[in-house]
């Protein structure tokens, strides 16, 4: 087994670490920041230094905790864990200077630990700033350790009481520079680690084939990490791809199966309504002369627009406009925000077989205001089919029953609390009160009925069902679509409170649920500091101000940190008429270090 490198910084009378030393497979490093002279001078320091040199400890005396690397060689840097019990500055140092004692430390530690080591910081009770204090101090008054160790590239992940009595022989010393005690009741141990640095996005463009001719088109910036993530492949362990297996396994008890993935293009030729219409990424494609594959997100090079007059029918009192087969501008192009129009294309075919239940899913993209449940990328997965006119709504029973049992089955699997699924009249609602799933859905034709679920404190709309009464291969026939969003589902089931997290590159977060598996998903990053700036600017005359617009463009500067937009104020000068808007931005990581440098910066 390998050998465990630990490296203890600001020992006091050497207590802490005589009760590690001799622990099997772990090599100790004890340093302090006095003399030997001075440290041997603490009551029960000398007989505990000599016990680690006994035990094969190395022993230091005069090691600066902001200077680190001075002390060590390069080969002898790479330490797997690093404790800094209760640090200070000494005497009666203020909140300021232990701040910034810490801050040199974290960029001290990052230069001599491992990629997947740990940092340990003992804190008194109340000095962290974070909830896990109790009391909690004020901000402005607390160490604000969390914040200061994202300065350096680091997350907290976790935090627990500190228990000196169940450490064999610990007594705490150094009260104000002394040979003193200090009260350690309350006391926590923030256990750090290193994050995943902010990325720095490149233009991507992305290759496809459009009627026959290979085209490529620039992907809007704030979607660039986004793409090609093939969370929806069979081999995927990724939540959303299992809530969809286990969905489609259920309902296959009920109804044969087809899965028409395969052939769904990323792009929309179209019209939308009004309403729609700035809610979507327009793109402009342009032939692709010498492909280049350097550029093509790997996987979607192959995405095929396939029998494009069959999607871009007459679809206008579904928000899908017609658009006139060879004649194109490139405003027509969208990602496809929905997959509903594929769903209809798929059973107005000839060979469409009825009662069978197709299903299609994958990524959707709509521009959207910055809320906790607003994505601008979803996995949606469709079901539709015909049935005989009449008949329709005991399909949409058992199509409901089949939803309700398994996602109340995937919820029993996670955890013992109860969910009820419920299934409501779309016309019970006012526009106002859906959810942003559910609002857009409505822009883009008549919703029958909402699936939604409430599991302990929150409810929220996950599905959609309607009918479609337009003619089909036959007159006899009634299409029936139910819509999912599988991500929401993902979020409720494993109890993930930010959608962010679902589109993390940190491996911490796709390690916890094996293949085929749902679990409780376990944060890696806690108590994430959030900064506040407020924005003011003039907007320019005759301008309509499109806040989409503005919410998309903060996305896209801060990659996602940006959590909240609030308007604070309106003013309209009276002599000129100019009009200034002021927004407050709330800036926050969910699984990244985000410093306040770093924030200023966005």
């Amino acid at each position: 087994a390998a050998v465990r490198r630990v490296l203890l910084l600001g020992e006091g009378n050497f207590s802490f670490a005589a009760s590690l030393c001799g622990a099997a497979g772990t090599c100790l490093v004890a340093t302090c920041y006095e003399s030997e002279e001075e440290a041997c001078g603490r009551g029960g320091a000398a007989e505990n230094i000599r016990r680690l040199r006994e035990g094969g400890a190395e022993v230091l005396f005069s090691v600066d905790c902001t200077k680190l690397k001075d002390y060590f060689l390069p080969e002898k840097r790479g330490f797997d864990c690093i404790y800094f019990n209760f640090p200070h500055c000494g005497r009666k140092a203020g909140v300021v200077k232990n701040r910034e004692l810490l801050a040199r430390f974290f960029h001290s530690s990052a230069e001599v630990l491992t990629e997947e080591g740990e940092i340990h910081v003992a804190l008194c009770n109340g000095q962290g700033g974070t909830p896990a204090d109790q009391p909690r101090r004020e901000w402005h008054n607390s160490w604000q350790v969390v914040a200061v160790a994202a300065g350096a590239g680091f997350i907290l992940s976790n935090v627990h009481p500190f228990e000196a009595e169940t450490i064999h022989g610990y007594k705490c010393t150094g009260y104000r520079s002394q040979d003193k005690s200090f009260c350690i009741k309350g006391a926590l141990n923030h256990v750090f680690t290193r994050s995943k640095p902010l990325p720095c996005l490149k233009p991507v463009r992305c290759q496809i084939e459009l009627e026959r001719r290979k085209v490529s088109f620039q992907v809007p910036q704030v979607l660039v990490d986004k793409f090609n993530r093939g969370f929806l492949e069979l081999s995927s362990s990724h939540p959303v791809q299992t809530i969809k297996e286990k969905l489609t396994a259920e309902l296959s008890q009920a109804f044969p199966l087809q899965d028409t993935d395969c052939c769904l293009s990323l792009l929309h030729q179209g019209h939308l309504n009004a309403a729609c219409h700035s809610n979507v990424f327009w793109v402009t494609p342009s032939p692709e002369e010498t492909p280049s594959t350097e550029e093509v997100p790997n996987g979607l090079a192959n995405a095929v627009l396939s029998s494009h007059a069959d999607f871009c029918r007459d679809r206008d009192k579904n928000g899908w406009g017609n658009v006139q087969e060879g004649h194109h501008t490139s405003h027509q192009y969208c990602l496809r925000p929905s997959l509903l129009p594929y769903a209809q294309a798929v059973i107005q075919r000839e060979a469409f077989l009825p009662g069978t239940l197709h299903v299609l899913s994958g990524p959707v993209f709509r521009r959207c205001l910055i809320t906790p449940s607003s994505m601008p990328v979803f996995h949606e997965v469709v079901f539709a089919c015909a049935v005989d006119r009449g008949t329709e709504n005991s399909c949409i029973q058992m199509l409901v029953k089949n939803i309700k049992s398994s996602i109340q089955a995937l919820h029993q699997t996670v955890s013992s609390f109860q969910v009820s699924v419920n299934l409501e009249e779309a016309t019970s609602f006012d526009t106002a009160e859906l959810n942003d799933f559910a609002a857009f859905e409505s822009q883009l034709s008549d919703i029958d009925y909402l699936v939604s679920v409430e599991a302990e404190t929150s409810s929220s709309c996950v599905g959609i069902i309607r009918t479609d009464h337009y003619t089909l291969v036959s007159s006899e026939l009634v299409a029936v679509f139910a819509s999912l969003h599988l991500d929401l589902l993902a979020m409720l089931t494993c109890g993930v409170s930010d959608w962010r997290m679902l589109w993390t590159s940190d491996t911490r977060f796709l390690c916890q649920f094996p293949r085929g598996e749902l679990r409780l998903f376990k944060a890696f990053s806690l108590y994430p500091p959030s900064y506040v700036h407020d924005v003011s600017f003039w907007v320019p005359d005759g301008e309509q101000f499109d806040e989409v617009a503005f919410h998309t463009i903060a996305r896209q500067v801060s990659g996602e940190m940006v959590i909240s937009i609030q308007l604070l104020d309106s003013f309209q000068q009276p002599e000129t008429g100019r009009k200034s808007l002021c927004y407050r931005l709330t800036f926050q990581s969910c699984d990244k270090a985000l410093s306040c440098q770093e924030v200023a910066e966005m």
